[in-house]
């Protein structure tokens, strides 16, 4: 139910033809095989991410359509909260913004662009920012709308943090 899907499957190689046929179909198989599809893109792209440098939480696999993957929480234990519900200081908005940059850039040169990155997909733990929600991640290469995903990206991270620091405006 993912809006605007097909922008973000662009560039995704399905491997079967019948798999492929029934995706298209959207048949009760392919809502399926879709399905499973999204899950491996963003376990993948966790992956290679975490690899890089970027910080994502950990996974531990997927299980009856489920991904399995770290609770990302404060000191106290509880789960850590999105850049959203959060109030920061200037200070601290210039410093978790070059951060979110550096991750942007390390994800770019890992050839994957998130596609919805904003205050909603980042959570915010006592080490600094922590980028969650990748299914819809595309190949930076592969996808002909990854530019547009990019700039967006880049765009409405920076429009969060600019309002605590307005220099980044």
């Amino acid at each position: 139910s993912f809006k605007k899907a097909a922008e973000y499957q662009e560039g995704r190689n399905v491997r079967g033809g019948r798999r492929a046929r029934a995706i298209a179909k959207r048949s009760t198989y392919g809502r399926k095989q879709q399905e499973e599809v999204w899950q491996n893109a963003e376990v993948n792209a966790l992956s290679r991410l975490a690899r890089a440098g970027v910080r994502v939480p950990e996974t531990y696999g997927c299980i009856d359509g489920v991904l399995l993957m770290e609770l990302v929480s404060d000191e106290t234990g509880d789960v850590a909260p999105r850049l959203d519900d959060v109030i920061l200081t200037e200070e601290q908005a210039l410093e978790d913004h070059e951060v979110m940059m550096h991750y942007i850039k390390l994800m770019l040169c890992e050839g994957i662009v998130h596609g919805d990155l904003s205050e909603f997909n980042v959570l915010l733990d006592d080490y600094g920012p922590v980028i969650i929600d990748l299914p819809q991640a595309v190949d930076a290469a592969a996808n002909n709308n990854a530019r547009a995903m990019f700039t967006r990206d880049v765009n409405k991270i920076t429009a969060y943090y600019a309002g605590f620091a307005p220099q980044l405006a």
